[in-house]
């Protein structure tokens, strides 16, 4: 019973150390990671949760990545039956005591004209801008969940 009980307390002990969190002021950004990227893909998508525990609204204004020649904030949005997605002008509102999801299939931030594919164990940088609190730097980790296809205004992205 002793070493069950041993093993539960590492466990919980190793569970922050395995998530990476950040905070500017109010805001907390848990967990950024990317999927492995297919050979030759130009784009790829970064995904995090935003925390804002704060009083006020911020909003995430937009995105930077040495990794890409651009970086926009995009949403999935269903055409017809057809999921595109759509950059998001003016940004991501993250309302006071709410919490803000970027997944894939929904909001995310878009990196195009990747210089070079991260791979599954890898990480990059991404500076996040925010209205009120401002800027901050994070560590995308590189997870294998299977690079999954994208599409951008209805053109199915070459994998």
């Amino acid at each position: 019973m002793r070493s069950l009980l041993a093993i539960a307390v590492a466990a919980l002990i190793a569970l922050p150390a395995a998530a990476h969190e950040y905070t500017l002021g109010a805001l907390k950004i848990a967990h950024p990671y990317s999927r492995a990227m297919p050979p030759m893909a130009p784009t790829t998508g970064a995904f995090f949760a935003i925390s804002n525990n704060g009083k006020t609204a911020d909003k995430l204004l937009g995105a930077s990545s040495p990794l890409a020649a651009s970086v926009e904030l995009h949403s999935h949005q269903n055409d017809n039956g057809v999921m595109r997605m759509r950059q998001i002008e003016g940004g991501i509102a993250v309302p006071a005591g709410a919490t803000v999801t970027l997944a894939p299939g929904g909001l995310h931030v878009m990196l195009l004209g990747v210089k070079q594919q991260p791979h599954a164990g890898d990480k990059f940088p991404l500076t996040l801008k925010f209205d009120k609190a401002g800027e901050i730097n994070v560590e995308v980790k590189v997870e294998d969940g299977g690079a999954m296809p994208m599409q951008h205004d209805g053109m199915k992205m070459p994998q």
